[in-house]
C-alpha cells in the first residue's frame, strides 16, 4: 500500500472521527437544553438563551402595558368630542360629532392664544433649563469621574444627600430666597432651579466612569492633545448615550414641573403648560367661568406629544444608556 493511499485512509478515518464527535456534542448539548428547559419551568424563569413563551408574563405585561396606555387612549377618544358630548356620553365612546381639528383650533385660539405662550414658556424652560442642567451634568459627573481632587469623596456625599431630598421640600426656601432676590414672577424663578439635577450628575458620574478608558486619555494627552479637545473630540462621543439619557431625564422632569411654577409665578403670561391647563380645568369651578373640558383635554394631548416623539426618536440612546455597566467585561 502506498504511502498517498495511507494517508487518504488517515484522513477519512479522522473525519469519521470529527463527525461522531460533532454528533455526540449535539446529543449533549440537546441533552442539556431539554435539561434546562425543565429546570427552568419548575423554577419559573426561562434560560436567557433558550427563552420560551410564558402564558403568565404575558397577561403582566399586558395588564401593565393596558395601564400604562390608558390615559393616553383616553385622552386621544375625548380630544374629540365637544364639550356638549364631554359631559354627556361615555367616558370610552366618541361622541356624536368629531371635533378633534375644530378643538386644536380653539385651544390655540382660546383667550387670545394665551396656550401658544404657555407652550412657548415651557420650551424656553426646557431648552434653557433643562439642557444647561444636562451641560453641567455632563461637565461635573466627567470632572468626577476622571480627576482626581481633595474634597472628591465630600462631593460624592453631598450628591448622594442632595439626591434623596424630595423637590417639594426645598420649594419654600427657594421661594423665599427668589423673594429676597426679587426674582419671582420671572422666567429665572423656573430657569435657575432647573439648572441643578443631582441624579443627572450622579447618572454622569457613574457612566463616565464605565464609558471613557482612562488610557484613552492618558493616550491624548501624551500626543499633546489639551484637556478641553480631549473632552470634545475623545470624551463625548463616548458619552452620547448617558449624555441623551440624563437630557430625557431632565426634559421630563422640567416639561411635567408643577409645583415649582405654582409658586414662583403669578402672571399667566409666564406660566408653562402645566399650570396653565390647571387654569383653564379650574376655570369651571369660579363665579360666572365656562366649562372647558373638551379644550384641556385636547390641550393635554397637545402637551404630552413632544414628550411622545422625543422618547421615540431618542429610544435607542436610552435603553443603551440605561444597560452601560450591566455586564463587565
Amino acid at each position: 500500500m502506498s504511502a498517498a493511499t495511507t494517508s487518504a485512509q488517515s484522513l477519512r478515518e479522522q473525519e469519521r472521527a470529527a463527525r461522531r464527535a460533532e454528533r455526540a456534542r449535539q446529543k449533549r448539548v440537546a441533552k442539556d437544553e431539554a435539561a434546562e428547559r425543565r429546570r427552568a419551568e419548575k423554577s419559573g424563569f426561562a434560560n436567557v438563551n433558550n427563552p420560551r413563551r410564558s402564558t403568565w408574563m404575558t397577561v403582566v405585561c399586558a395588564v401593565f402595558a393596558v395601564y400604562c396606555l390608558f390615559p393616553f387612549v383616553y385622552l386621544m377618544i375625548n380630544a374629540t368630542k365637544t364639550q356638549a358630548d364631554f359631559t354627556s356620553t361615555f367616558g370610552l365612546g366618541f361622541g356624536r360629532s368629531f371635533a378633534l381639528w375644530d378643538n386644536i383650533v380653539t385651544v390655540f385660539t382660546y383667550q387670545d392664544g394665551i396656550f401658544g405662550r404657555w407652550l412657548i414658556n415651557t420650551i424656553l424652560y426646557v431648552v434653557v433649563g433643562a439642557g444647561g442642567a444636562t451641560l453641567l451634568a455632563i461637565m461635573g459627573g466627567y470632572a468626577l469621574a476622571k480627576f482626581r481632587f481633595p474634597g472628591r469623596k465630600a462631593v460624592f456625599a453631598v450628591i448622594i444627600g442632595s439626591i434623596s431630598v424630595p423637590g417639594i421640600a426645598l420649594a419654600v426656601p427657594q421661594f423665599l430666597l427668589f423673594a429676597k432676590l426679587g426674582l419671582t414672577n420671572t422666567p429665572w424663578a423656573m430657569i435657575i432651579p432647573s439648572l441643578i439635577s443631582p441624579f443627572g450628575l450622579y447618572l454622569m458620574w457613574i457612566f463616565s466612569e464605565q464609558a471613557v478608558p482612562t488610557e484613552l486619555l492618558e493616550a491624548a494627552r501624551v500626543d499633546g492633545a489639551s484637556e478641553f479637545r480631549t473632552f470634545w473630540t475623545i470624551s463625548l462621543p463616548l458619552l452620547a448615550p448617558g449624555i441623551v439619557t440624563t437630557a430625557l431625564f431632565t426634559i421630563v422632569a422640567t416639561w411635567n414641573n408643577y409645583f415649582l411654577p405654582l409658586i414662583m409665578l403669578k402672571d399667566a403670561d409666564w406660566y408653562p403648560l402645566t399650570i396653565g391647563l390647571n387654569q383653564w380645568k379650574d376655570q369651571a369651578s369660579t363665579a360666572g367661568g365656562q366649562a372647558i373640558q373638551n379644550l384641556v383635554i385636547t390641550g393635554s394631548l397637545i402637551t404630552i406629544i413632544p414628550l411622545v416623539i422625543a422618547f421615540l426618536c431618542l429610544q435607542k440612546y436610552w435603553q443603551s444608556g440605561l444597560a452601560a455597566g450591566a455586564v463587565k467585561e
